[in-house]
């Protein structure tokens, strides 16, 4: 059995659409092109963040750099150095940042 990380919708309804759609895909009656555009549709949007973005976030929130990093499992010299520009956030970081961004911090408490 493997267990599978939640995935983040936009809103209740996207998700009982994208559950509808992954058991059609699962039956056979919706190929993976479709499912992936249902993939599109129905979870949250992952674009790139710039430093200012990520400090007005983590301003928001109303927590330290250290705390932020604490929150998203990253070191706090990277919270740092995104904030600053010298590195972009990628892959499950960005992610991270996006539901922050869309639906702020307590959704990853």
């Amino acid at each position: 059995m493997t267990i599978q990380a939640k995935k983040k919708y936009r809103s209740d309804i996207a998700e009982a659409v994208h559950e509808t759609a992954s058991g059609l895909q699962r039956i056979g009656l919706l190929d993976a092109k479709t499912m992936r555009e249902f993939d599109a549709s129905c979870l949250t949007p992952v674009e790139p963040l710039t430093g200012r973005q990520i400090m007005a976030l983590r301003r928001r929130a109303g927590v330290s750099q250290g705390v932020f990093a604490r929150i998203l499992n990253v070191q706090p010299k990277l919270v740092s150095e995104w904030e600053r520009g010298e590195k972009k956030p990628s892959g499950p970081s960005l992610k991270l940042l996006s539901i922050v961004k869309a639906r702020g911090l307590d959704a990853l408490l």
